[in-house]
């Protein structure tokens, strides 16, 4: 599964992971993804979804089918 989120567009971010004795090596900062199922009632039938914590809690905000228009405004299949 790759880490970005559907709704929210949020991918890793890349930066240096520093050790004690201060030598930098290359690291990933991945989003907190979560797959949920939802039922679409326009389309009588069940999505899931990839979103970030925060995704979800915007899911939540503006209701699912606000949520997958937007998706598919962005241009990916739900």
């Amino acid at each position: 599964m790759s880490a970005h989120c559907q709704l929210t567009g949020r991918k890793p971010g890349f930066g240096n992971a520093i050790s004690h004795s201060h030598r930098r090596t290359r690291r990933r900062f991945d989003p907190n993804i979560q797959r949920k199922r939802y039922w679409l009632p326009s389309e009588g039938r069940f999505v899931r979804l990839t979103l970030s914590a925060k995704g979800l809690k915007t899911v939540d905000a503006i209701g699912i089918e606000a949520a997958v228009s937007r998706i598919r405004a962005r241009g990916e299949k739900v």
